[in-house]
């Protein structure tokens, strides 16, 4: 799934539609169904990790304060340019909504003189006015345009991907939502403390997660204390901070670990950092063949037992296993 800076970015556009009312929605989901946002206003928008958050009411509002599109600011040195990333497009003006039901012709439009009822509670209610947006692998958000195949199906088809939700906006823009599921809450679950890019980031808090008696791949993934952390940045923190992926974290040394974390909060600073200035990011180990001194990268799948394993690479030269004194049974 999209790991922090994606989702940062994903907010970022989202962003400048705080304040306007949806007058007309569609999308194939199934789960929530588009009709429910139908004439709700967005208030706000909260990211946190790789989770976003959006706020509709049934009533315009007072825009609320602090709503910048990094309502959680960049580090020191960050650029806050508004440019496109590798996996968004900014658009000036977006398909009309016949065309919407011409190419997606799963899409179901809701709006103004639709005769759609489908007896659904809109979530307007005290209770449960936060949409909570999960991304899946290929998940993305498009502003005011649609996202197109890049290569044919297994069929052999041309199709372009369906988006999950379409909200379209009183001020004549639309965003749309693609690979994602959603489900309202009543309020966003956001802990500053444990998101590797925000200002609140507890290192410490880290540091004592990271020591623990298990290899450190697997800690690195624990979003409970490295909130926004995936795949690309555990391989590539690992690789730039010399451990190795099965080391256990009780054997390292304390500037080990802590080199580990600063590598984390550098190469995630700078993925961002990156998006908007519409670089692509370089990985130096991740899905790689040879590190960048010209090794020879291996490559397995690492985790928990009876637990999710990811794929991951590392250089057996530049992250040497730890002595004899590591566990057998995490050689890999």
């Amino acid at each position: 799934m999209p790991e922090g800076p994606s989702v940062r970015k994903f907010h970022h556009l989202v962003s400048p539609f705080v304040g306007q009312q949806v007058v007309k929605t569609g999308g194939s989901s199934k789960k929530l169904h588009p009709a429910e946002l139908q004439s709700l206003w967005l208030q706000d928008t909260q990211v946190h990790g790789k989770k976003l958050f959006l706020r509709f009411d049934p009533d315009e509002e007072t825009r609320p304060p602090g709503n910048h599109p990094l309502s959680e600011p960049l580090r020191e040195g960050a650029s806050k340019e508004e440019a496109t990333g590798p996996t968004q497009t900014l658009a000036s003006i977006g398909p009309e909504l016949s065309e919407q039901s011409v190419r997606f012709p799963e899409l179901v439009l809701h709006g103004e003189g639709s005769s759609d009822d489908l007896g659904r509670d809109t979530p307007a209610g005290e209770a449960e006015r936060w949409l909570h947006v999960s991304f899946g692998l290929f998940g993305s958000i498009w502003v005011n345009e649609f996202s197109r195949a890049k290569k044919a199906n297994k069929r052999g088809d041309w199709r372009d991907p369906v988006p999950r939700l379409v909200l379209h906006f009183g001020g004549g823009g639309f965003l749309a939502f693609y690979n994602c599921q959603m489900s309202w809450s009543s309020s966003p679950e956001v802990k500053p403390s444990s998101d590797i890019l925000s200002e609140k980031f507890h290192r410490g808090q880290a540091l004592e997660a990271l020591g623990q008696a298990q290899p450190v791949c697997y800690t690195l993934l624990d979003q409970r204390y490295f909130s926004g952390l995936g795949n690309i940045i555990k391989n590539e923190a690992l690789y730039r901070a010399g451990v190795h992926p099965l080391s256990p974290g009780s054997l390292l040394s304390p500037s080990s670990l802590e080199s580990l974390v600063d590598h984390v909060v550098a190469f995630s600073t700078d993925w961002l950092q990156g998006k908007f200035q519409g670089k692509q990011q370089h990985t130096q180990v991740y899905q790689k063949e040879q590190c960048p001194v010209g090794h020879q990268v291996k490559k397995d799948t690492f985790g928990p037992p009876g637990r999710f394993q990811r794929l991951t690479w590392w250089c057996p030269q530049c992250q040497p296993r730890l002595p004899a004194e590591e566990p057998e049974q995490l050689q890999p």
